[in-house]
């Protein structure tokens, strides 16, 4: 994976997404306490910058406050600096510096160690605990924001709006970690990893190329589990078109978005198989042709999203073709894989490399890198899911690179697998999270059921799903 530096996005990221970096950067091994660590030196060292003799850091209870924890120790060593957290007590509980605890382990071990250095806390639970703080207000010579980081939303609650208030008033320069708090007006944002807002200042925090580029344990938190209210529904509704010369793939496809998250899923297709879980519409003939495609085009305004090709062969490409702009939102694989390209309002296309040359002429080489910019330069407007032994998915600007699946795989139908997979993602995600997404999780799925070596069937994938999306 030499030469990802050509393929990381650059501009502002959103919170959903640094969230999934973070904890894919933990499950490659890098530590929450040692980010913590490098953007709390990192903060220190843009404070330096402005030559203060006091510095006071406005702490949450949360990892945002653990980041100005470990700024105000690196700074302890060579001025003086006081710390205020702020907000209710609680948390967990473990190294409480004068009986104060923060809401993150991370947070708390590093509020501990302001214990042992000598570096004054002052507990703040409410707006009243202010005014006898105003002194550290009007004499600090920089404070440091480290109280709501990119998790926090809703209107600003006490103490941290007065906090606000008085950090402005201050003459003191203010500097935001990461995200400013809601309300406070920063003379600098200091970003980790990259900026959340127009404008910040971006400190490297070691966070590792591959934690961005590869899809990972991270990008999974993306998929919310429906709401304790929800209704039929909720989780979209599908429709897939396939079959004619393989009977199968369309059911395969069909279970495979239920196991996805998809609440209805409907199957048009000529071939009518017991299957009490989907809703078939089954089509007059043997192959789909001409004659359905007023009924076709019927089903697909009305779903969330349409699957197109499973099992479909080559002859019935006329009416996809036709159907697409039908489509809202639309997955194409396998046959419906031919030019000209179908295109629905938004859709994925879940080329092998074989299909990948016959879409757009050009032949996938064995390096990954090339292979990459040759994905990235044929999407768009529709994005790109190319499978192999590392699936590679691009919108035509972003690139990302999944590295989950087995050689088990290898065996027919688990492409439908992940076509309803991808479909059911789709109804609730965009394009490429979808896509990213779907191909990730459908390599879990593979990897949990294969075992020591081959004999995976299709259908054992469909086992495996529901957990590797949603037990976390």
């Amino acid at each position: 994976m030499r030469g990802l530096q050509e393929f990381c996005e650059t501009g502002v990221i959103s919170a959903g997404r640094m969230r999934a970096v973070d904890a894919n950067a933990m499950a490659l091994g890098v530590s929450s306490l040692q980010l913590m660590e490098n953007a709390g030196a990192g903060l220190a060292g843009v404070a330096r910058y402005y030559g203060p003799d006091r510095v006071l850091v406005l702490c949450g209870r949360g990892n945002n406050g653990g980041d100005g924890c470990v700024a105000a120790r690196h700074l302890h060593r060579e001025c003086e600096v006081t710390v205020l957290v702020m907000g209710a007590r609680g948390g967990a509980g473990a190294g409480q510096n004068a009986g104060i605890a923060m809401a993150t382990a991370e947070g708390d071990r590093n509020l501990s160690v302001l214990a042992s250095c000598g570096v004054p806390v002052i507990d703040v639970p409410c707006a009243e605990n202010l005014p006898a703080c105003s002194e550290l207000f009007e004499e600090a010579d920089v404070i440091i924001d480290a109280m709501l980081g990119t998790g926090s939303s809703g209107p600003l609650r006490e103490p941290y709006a007065t906090a606000v208030m008085m950090a402005n008033r201050s003459p003191a320069p203010v500097l935001a970690a990461d995200v400013p708090t809601a309300g406070i007006v920063p003379d600098r944002i200091c970003a980790f990893h990259r900026a959340k807002s127009e404008g910040a200042a971006v400190i490297d925090i070691g966070i590792p190329i591959e934690a961005e580029c590869c899809t990972g344990p991270g990008d999974l938190s993306l998929v919310l589990r429906k709401d304790a209210d929800a209704h039929k529904g909720a989780g979209g509704e599908v429709l897939i078109i396939g079959g004619g010369p393989y009977q199968g793939a369309p059911y395969l496809a069909g279970m495979a978005a239920l196991r996805g998250g998809a609440d209805i899923v409907r199957i048009a297709t000529p071939h009518l198989l017991p299957c009490p879980d989907l809703i078939v519409e089954q089509l007059e003939g043997g192959i789909i042709g001409p004659e359905h495609l007023s009924r076709l085009a019927g089903l697909a305004r009305e779903a969330d999203v349409v699957v197109v090709g499973c099992g479909l062969g080559k002859n019935s490409h006329d009416v996809v073709a036709s159907l697409a702009p039908a489509c809202k939102k639309a997955v194409f694989d396998a046959d419906a894989l031919r030019r000209p390209l179908p295109a629905a309002v938004e859709c994925i296309y879940t080329p092998h490399a074989g299909e990948f040359a016959r879409m757009f002429g050009t032949h996938l080489t064995n390096d990954i890198m090339e292979r990459a910019r040759a994905v990235r330069r044929e999407a768009g407007p529709g994005v790109v899911l190319a499978k192999g032994p590392t699936d590679i998915v691009s919108d035509g600007e972003r690139v990302r690179f999944n590295r989950t699946g087995t050689p088990a795989m290898t065996v027919g139908g688990t492409g439908d697998i992940l076509a309803g997979l991808v479909g059911a993602l789709f109804c609730r995600l965009d394009a490429f999270d979808a896509a990213c997404i779907g191909a990730h999780a459908c390599g879990l799925a593979g990897e949990a059921c294969a075992g020591e070596g081959d004999g995976l069937a299709a259908t054992d994938l469909l086992r495996t799903l529901p957990g590797v999306l949603y037990d976390r």
